[in-house]
């Protein structure tokens, strides 16, 4: 197998409807601190856009980073409206002790839109940012190494067949009891 080209995420990259509200949600709430804004007017796809772009921090120097338009005919060509599905979100890697902080965080913030899912290879916390994108703040299993290397293995012949309509799941390291009422 050869190693990414990428060695970590930079940033990923959202239109959001208040960069005040995300600011907030973010930094205050999450502790993910503004560590650069960018306020630009540029030419962009056949118009001169004026935007501000928001990093906040992660401890790689990784970053996520989020976009308003000043014209509001920009703000609704590029704005946040996500589809409405839980398979897009921002997923971030923490430890037990971030986790537990980060989930103490969104109780302190009375937030409500927030749910716990138990993969098996990782423990998932989700909670819902002002523009309805979830946030993900993932705690690998224990023993995730050697998880990571049985899926590495069959990753492509995985596909293959998932591809070919067998759709048999292959998460055994579910606990059983959510792996059953999947079924």
């Amino acid at each position: 197998m050869t190693s990414p080209l990428a060695s970590r995420l930079h940033h990923t990259a959202y239109v959001v409807k208040d960069l005040e509200a995300t600011r907030h949600f973010y930094e205050d709430i999450l502790g993910f601190p503004l560590v650069a804004t960018w306020c630009e007017q540029e030419a962009l796809f056949g118009s001169v856009r004026t935007y501000c772009h928001c990093f906040f921090g992660l401890q790689d120097g990784s970053a996520l980073a989020f976009f308003q338009f000043a014209d509001p005919d920009d703000q609704a060509q590029f704005g946040p409206e996500l589809a409405s599905s839980p398979f897009r979100h921002i997923a971030l890697n923490v430890d037990a002790q971030a986790q537990q902080e980060i989930e103490k965080r969104i109780a302190d913030a009375e937030l409500k839109q927030t749910y716990v899912l138990e993969h098996g290879y990782c423990r998932s916390v989700y909670v819902v940012d002002p523009d309805e994108m979830i946030v993900e703040f993932t705690l690998d299993a224990d023993h995730v190494d050697e998880i990571n290397a049985i899926r590495a293995k069959d990753a492509h012949s995985e596909l293959k067949r998932w591809l070919a309509g067998d759709h048999r799941p292959n998460n055994d390291v579910r606990p059983s009891h959510l792996a059953a009422a999947a079924d």
